[in-house]
């Protein structure tokens, strides 16, 4: 097996729409920029899909030794409803709604955004700044804008003049989207009139007398755009250049596209050399969305006060199944797939509560270690492809399970870098936890009464009694496993 130090990781650019082999900008030093969540509402669960799956590569860079710089910022400050630079600040409208501070609106959310991320077990981010926070070097941006003859200012709004990057550049290189298609589609509306074109985007408004989050600048007193913020974060803590910008698949356009062109229109050089987008989460296999009633918070599933949901179902379970697609790939959350991934869930579990049990012997046969062990690091250096590392984890689970029914064997010297693998992968790079749902220790404890009473029974030579135990348990979907020294069992 290589080393830590050599494995060789792919990771799919969108910019370039192939895997290229992942080179950072300085040695082992790794910048990974990720667009954080809009704190007006409660997080749902397609942004949780996403932080996971960036959860886990900062978790494996992490694992092969890379010292990650992980920004992942929250937007705080009111932006307005649509992409057209109009309609209400959708922080504000939150505020009138709750009859409460906008200030209040994002401390509320932002709370809930921070437990709701700690019960799904990821690692907090290195740096978390602030839109708010950051309002003189949003403003200093765009001055440098100004200054670079990408932006003009009109009655106190300043917006980024499309045509005149895409002179020197191409504006719609990372959705694929060409300027000409778009400007031929595009329709005015009230919004635009201002604006030189269409397809400028606001770098700073003016507030309007009723808007409430508002900053003095020198046109004004206003708002930063959408876009100004992430590039005056990612620049102050990454560089004009770093590794890895990521987000959800629904930020390739227009969030990340405006993020390059201001980005280079300041520094002549993309932000980012790796482009990263997570895809989407379903539900029954329609899009989520509020406003159908075919959504589902993460509190909802943990608690079981749902109408999807037969039964509740834990932060790891649900994690376990996010990870079981990839992170580009669409998931389609629904109550059978939940029930699938409990199973799996606890199988895995069940696998590793064995180590410490299994007898070892002096030869070992039918496992190569080394071999197993390389194909698990080959599936996260394929652009992070957890499907596939946990069908390899199942793999040393069904051996593990062979040794402790007595069909197999292991040198203590394998059980042992087994065991540290096992760990390394399940735990540090999977992120998973041995958590498990209120209330089904109480059931565990019920079946394993069950077990010792089959036991028992056996021990009597009641082979009618340990029979119909066994037997009633695979119905119910519960299998038994004698094993030389104690009887196991795995879900169907």
């Amino acid at each position: 097996m290589k080393s830590i130090a050599e494995q060789r990781i792919q990771i799919y650019n969108s910019l370039s729409g192939t895997k290229e082999e992942f080179v950072p900008l300085h040695g082992n030093m790794v910048g990974m920029y990720v667009c954080g969540p809009t704190v007006y509402n409660n997080v749902h669960l397609g942004n949780c899909r996403t932080f996971i799956s960036f959860d886990i590569i900062f978790r494996y860079l992490k694992h092969l030794g890379f010292k990650v710089r992980y920004v992942r910022n929250i937007t705080d400050a009111g932006h307005l409803e649509n992409d057209a630079d109009e309609g209400e600040d959708r922080i504000a409208k939150k505020a009138r709604i709750e009859e409460i501070e906008p200030m209040e609106v994002v401390q509320k959310y932002t709370v809930d955004f921070h437990k709701t991320l700690a019960k799904f077990n990821t690692l907090p981010p290195s740096i978390e700044p602030t839109a708010t926070g950051h309002i003189v070097e949003q403003i200093e941006l765009v001055k440098q804008i100004l200054d670079a003859g990408f932006a003009y200012e009109v009655e106190g709004s300043v917006y980024f003049d499309v045509l005149k990057f895409n002179e020197s550049s191409t504006y719609g290189k990372l959705s694929g989207r060409k300027l000409e298609d778009m400007i031929h589609n595009t329709r005015e509306t009230s919004g635009q009139s201002e604006k030189h074109n269409p397809q400028d985007f606001a770098l700073w408004k003016k507030a309007q007398p009723e808007h409430i989050m508002r900053w003095p600048s020198p046109w004004g007193d206003g708002f930063p755009g959408w876009h100004l913020e992430c590039t005056a974060m990612s620049t102050k803590y990454l560089g004009k250049h770093f590794d890895i910008h990521g987000g959800g698949m629904d930020l390739k356009f227009p969030h990340h596209e405006c993020e390059i062109a201001q980005g280079e229109a300041v520094s002549k050089c993309s932000p980012a050399n790796y482009w990263v987008h997570a895809n989407m989460l379903t539900l029954n296999g329609k899009k989520m969305a509020k406003s159908t009633g075919n959504n589902i918070l993460p509190d909802e599933i943990f608690s079981g006060k749902n109408e999807i949901m037969e039964r509740p179902f834990s932060p790891a379970v649900t994690r376990f199944f996010m990870l079981q697609a990839h992170y580009r790939s669409v998931l389609d959350f629904s109550n059978d797939a939940m029930l699938a991934s409990e199973k799996g869930f606890s199988k895995l579990m069940q696998g590793l509560s064995l180590l410490d049990s299994l007898d070892t012997a002096k030869e070992t046969t039918g496992f190569d270690f080394v071999e197993w062990s390389q194909k698990c690091f080959n599936a996260m250096n394929d652009d992070f492809n957890t499907p596939i590392l946990i069908a390899n984890l199942f793999d040393a689970v069904k051996f593990v399970q062979n040794v402790n029914d007595g069909r197999e064997s292991i040198t203590r010297e394998d059980l042992n870098d087994l065991q540290k693998t096992l760990h390394n992968f399940v735990y540090d790079v999977l992120g998973l936890t041995e958590e498990q749902q209120g209330g089904d220790h109480y059931l565990e404890d019920a079946l394993q009464l069950l077990i010792e009473l089959r036991n028992d029974a056996r021990k009597r030579k009641d082979f009618h009694t340990s029979d119909k135990i066994r037997d009633e348990l695979s119905k119910a979907g519960i299998v038994l496993q004698d094993g030389p020294q104690k009887t196991t069992f795995t879900l169907k």
